[in-house]
């Protein structure tokens, strides 16, 4: 008896589907503890370091209903916000997310949440503000940070710290959340919340921009958190705001999980962008997803090794990066190693931090009558101020 043809290809797509979301499954990576001798690439872990928890903050933009639980995997109405602090272990290595193996997370071995404050939207404008008051040159940048597929809070909250350590950014950190299902087989429901919240990615864009004394918002978005900040970047450009208020820095898509085509759209809304692609194209993740997509090709899995490949890019008006080379030959998936990968996380914090002559000295002053209350009656001048010589 012949096989049925309709049912052979019901079971081969089965099989990719499976196959994919087990690949899929690696958007945040695993833990590199097992790396070998990174140590010396970290500044944390230097015989001349101090033997104490590096702390980190980062604010944090979320359309999550939650941050644990179903609430997590839930589109909240608008976006809310918190500040964080996350320390970093004396002993961390570069391009790891030290954890358990069980028990409780210790601050001497692991990176922990020290604290998290929750802060409605006039107080994260005026919070980051504050933060970026008094910094000088590049330090008053703002990195913000989307993650991608089968992502929980926890995960991505770390992630970011990690990043802002193993990347030496001497500015402030942004986190932007949004609910992944955190599951296996949740690529579907993922790409659904993802476009929920574009929106609130924008509106969190444009307030970055208007942020006073600010130097550059540059944007890092790992898979499908790549397409969603190009599709926020895109509808920024749309609104009339395409650098951000004269803001907008480099835009480093890591393995960015989006069509060639709606790539090509995207930058045609947002050039002269500077967008650079790190790419791999033994990235399974990425390969698999592009089956799921009726074989389309994915922007990260693109072979920079190969002209037509990067002159496709480059046509764009963006760069890209080959990333093979900084992959584990003993992982399957190769699909964080822009935050696996010490010397990519260099070559990222080298990128964002490079000087610019044009501001190198530019102090940052904040100017408090952005978020005082126009009700409110003017303040007092100072003893002496306001006189009469």
């Amino acid at each position: 008896m012949s096989a049925n043809p309709a049912m052979t290809a019901s079971a081969s797509y089965l099989s990719l589907a499976f196959a994919a979301a087990l690949a899929l499954s690696a958007c945040i990576g695993p833990d590199m503890s097992e790396m070998g001798d990174m140590g010396s690439m970290l500044p944390f872990a230097s015989a001349s370091a101090p033997q104490k928890p590096h702390p980190v903050q980062v604010f944090i933009a979320s359309t999550r209903k939650g941050e644990s639980g179903a609430a997590a995997r839930e589109q909240a109405p608008e976006a809310h916000f918190a500040l964080a602090t996350m320390t970093i272990p004396p002993g961390h290595r570069a391009g790891s997310i030290e954890a358990p193996l069980w028990g409780q997370a210790n601050r001497k071995n692991d990176v922990v949440l020290a604290g998290e404050r929750e802060l409605d939207g006039d107080e994260f404008r005026a919070e980051l503000a504050s933060h970026v008051s008094g910094r000088v040159g590049v330090n008053r940048d703002i990195l913000v940070f989307v993650h991608g597929f089968n992502t929980s809070f926890d995960d991505a909250r770390s992630r970011a710290a990690q990043i802002v350590a193993d990347a030496r950014f001497g500015g402030v950190a942004v986190l932007f959340t949004w609910p992944s299902r955190s599951e296996l087989f949740g690529y579907v429901s993922d790409k659904d919340s993802a476009t929920a919240s574009r929106d609130a990615l924008q509106a969190l864009l444009h307030d970055l921009g208007q942020t006073p004394g600010v130097g550059k918002i540059h944007v890092l978005a790992h898979s499908m958190g790549g397409w969603l900040s190009m599709e926020a970047l895109r509808e920024s450009a749309i609104a009339g705001d395409r650098t951000l208020s004269g803001h907008l820095g480099d835009v480093i898509l890591a393995s960015p999980d989006i069509d060639m085509d709606v790539f090509a759209s995207q930058m045609a809304r947002i050039r002269p962008a500077n967008v650079t692609v790190f790419a791999t194209p033994n990235d399974k993740a990425l390969s698999l997803s592009s089956v799921l997509a009726s074989s389309r090709q994915r922007v990260g899995a693109l072979d920079a090794s190969k002209p037509e490949d990067r002159e496709e890019i480059e046509a764009l008006g963006a760069k890209v990066v080959d990333i093979t080379a900084y992959a584990d030959a003993d992982r399957f998936i190769s699909h964080a190693v822009y935050a696996d990968s010490p010397e990519v996380l260099n070559q990222i914090g080298s990128t964002i931090a490079a000087p610019r002559a044009e501001d190198a000295n530019t102090l940052s002053v904040i100017d408090a009558t952005k978020y005082q209350d126009p009700d409110a009656p003017p303040p007092s001048p100072p003893d002496g101020a306001g006189l009469p010589r």
